[in-house]
C-alpha cells in the first residue's frame, strides 16, 4: 500500500495493491500500521455507504465540528467521482485551498482527509457507489458546512451549478468567509 501527500500534504492519496488473477482480484484496502508508518495515528469507527443513482449529483462539501470531527478514508466501489477536501482550518496556511481527485473503481484509488478538511464529491458516472471510513461517529449537532460552489473556492467542478442533483441542505449551505464556526 502507497501514502503520499497531495498538494496540501496533510491530504493523503492512497494507493493499494490489487493482485488480479482469472477469478477476479484481491486488495487490502486498509492496514492500521501502513497508516502508523505513514504517520496517521487514525482509528476508524465508523464506515459508510453512499449510492447516487445520476451522474452531477454533489454530496458536501461537509465537515464535523470538534469533538465529533472526524479523518475519512474515501474509495469508490462503482463508477467514479470527482472529489474534494477543502482546508477549513482558520490558522492553517492552506485555510481555503482545495485538492480534488478523481477516485474511481478502475483506478482503485483512495483519498484520506482529515478532521478539520470540508468533503465532497460529484458523481461522473450514474450508479456510483462510495465507501468511507470515519474516525468519528456522525453527530447531528456537530454537522456542518460549505456551499459546494462557493466562487471564492474556485472549485473547477466537473458540473454546471444548474445541472447538479443536490440535497436541500446541500443549497443552504454558507460561502466559506460567511460559515459561523470553522476549525
Amino acid at each position: 500500500m502507497e501514502i503520499r501527500p497531495l498538494d496540501i500534504a496533510d491530504v493523503k492519496l492512497v494507493k493499494p495493491a490489487r493482485f488480479v488473477d482469472g477469478r477476479g482480484f484481491f486488495s487490502e484496502v486498509y492496514r492500521t500500521s501502513a497508516f502508523t508508518e505513514a504517520g496517521l495515528a487514525v482509528e476508524f469507527i465508523q464506515d459508510n455507504h453512499s449510492r447516487s443513482n445520476r451522474a452531477g449529483t454533489v454530496r458536501g462539501l461537509h465537515f464535523q465540528l470538534p469533538p465529533h470531527a472526524q479523518d475519512k478514508l474515501v474509495r469508490v466501489v462503482r463508477g467514479r467521482i470527482f472529489d474534494v477536501a477543502v482546508d477549513v482550518r482558520r490558522r492553517s496556511p492552506t485555510f481555503g485551498r482545495h485538492v480534488a481527485i478523481e477516485l474511481s473503481a478502475e483506478n482503485w484509488l483512495q483519498v484520506f482527509i482529515p478532521a478539520g478538511f470540508a468533503h465532497g464529491y460529484c458523481t461522473l458516472e450514474p450508479d456510483t457507489e462510495v465507501l468511507y471510513k470515519a474516525s468519528a461517529a456522525y453527530a447531528p449537532h456537530a454537522d456542518a458546512g460549505i456551499l459546494w460552489d462557493d466562487p471564492d473556492l474556485a472549485i473547477a467542478w466537473p458540473v454546471a451549478a444548474g445541472a447538479a442533483l443536490l440535497s436541500e441542505k446541500d443549497t443552504r449551505l454558507p460561502r466559506l468567509k460567511d460559515a459561523p464556526v470553522l476549525f
